[in-house]
């Protein structure tokens, strides 16, 4: 159940074989919370197997993004996140979104889990909550995105489980006290080939780390994400059929720091354009952060400054909370709607 995929593509993370967590087997089950715990605390990266999502899904997804980012800017325009209003979802250019106060050199489309304008929380103007934006000029890309979203989330429901019984606790204890009703957020993003005389000086997403409880990414198979692990930068190459999954700073907070969130950063050196597909799988919006029970804690590591200086232990409030303050960092002018 656990491997390097460093023999295989030059990357030292692990693959893990998460299918047990969707059987009935507490042995298996025990035993990949085991290597979860282990990548969880060496780096916080890590690939999964057996997430049960159709390579046909990922295939299909693949065409019909390639197919949006092919249209001209104008057409992508047509549904661009300041037409998703409160909803924060829709296309942006590229230098459109910023990661430190520095614009990524990358495209992308924002989507999230799908309300209908009479829901209680759509009704009640909660930011990041809402519908989608969908191209008129690629309509298979709705069903598409709609089916890896699904298939995703369930994975992420899944690992989750992991992630809970690797920290002493109940499988269900994220969902009952966090993800009833999780923030699911899709993204998509177009890394364009930068000139060759940039190809080393151009970011496509600088030095980060993500904001929830858990990532999982689909690359396609131009690599670009790198890790900054223990032992220094390394890098993450797609590995096909597996997803890349990541902690987030939330899940960081809950644990007092003794799992710990990870930059990464996307450098395309393929001399191609590069996708990939991050779905966040994350806390209930008003999710109250507080630390896990006490069967959980575990000593963190003080004297290990984050990448950024700020102090997640110190965060008191919501998910939502947490989540604007960061997303209106990354896209200013729409968040001056809503701060």
């Amino acid at each position: 159940m656990f491997n390097s995929a460093k023999d295989q593509k030059g990357s030292a993370l692990p693959i893990i074989d998460m299918a047990p967590l969707f059987g009935d087997s507490d042995q298996e089950r025990a035993e990949v919370a085991g290597t979860i715990q282990t990548a969880c605390r060496d780096s916080g990266f890590f690939y999964v197997t057996g997430h049960g999502i159709a390579q046909r899904t990922l295939d299909e997804l693949d065409v019909a993004s390639r197919r949006f980012f092919a249209l001209p800017t104008k057409r992508k325009m047509a549904i661009a996140m300041s037409e998703g209003g409160l909803a924060w979802r829709g296309f942006f250019p590229v230098g459109g979104e910023l990661t430190s106060g520095q614009p990524d050199i990358k495209e992308g489309l924002y989507f999230g889990s799908e309300l209908a304008s009479d829901h209680p929380r759509v009704k009640a103007g909660f930011p990041l909550h809402g519908a989608n934006l969908w191209p008129d000029e690629v309509p298979e890309l709705r069903k598409t995105v709609t089916d890896y979203m699904e298939a995703t989330t369930r994975a992420g429901a899944a690992l989750l489980e992991g992630v809970a019984l690797s920290l002493n606790l109940e499988p269900s204890y994220f969902a009952a006290h966090y993800t009833a009703q999780p923030t699911v957020l899709f993204r998509i993003f177009h890394y364009p080939a930068p000139p060759a005389e940039r190809v080393n000086s151009s970011w496509g997403v600088g030095e980060h780390t993500d904001y929830g409880l858990l990532t999982l990414l689909a690359q396609d198979r131009h690599g670009g994400l790198q890790v900054k692990t223990p032992h220094g930068w390394i890098d993450a190459p797609p590995i096909r059929g597996t997803l890349v999954c990541n902690i987030g700073d939330m899940l960081d907070r809950l644990t007092g720091g003794w799992f710990r969130s990870t930059p990464h950063r996307v450098r395309n050196v393929s001399g191609e354009d590069r996708l990939s597909f991050p779905l966040f799988f994350d806390p209930d919006f008003v999710a109250e952060m507080q630390p896990l029970p006490q069967q959980a804690a575990r000593p963190a590591e003080q004297d290990v400054a984050r990448w950024d200086g700020a102090d997640l232990q110190a965060f008191k409030g919501t998910y939502g909370d947490y989540l604007i303050g960061k997303v209106s960092k990354v896209f200013p002018e729409l968040g001056e709607k809503v701060l």
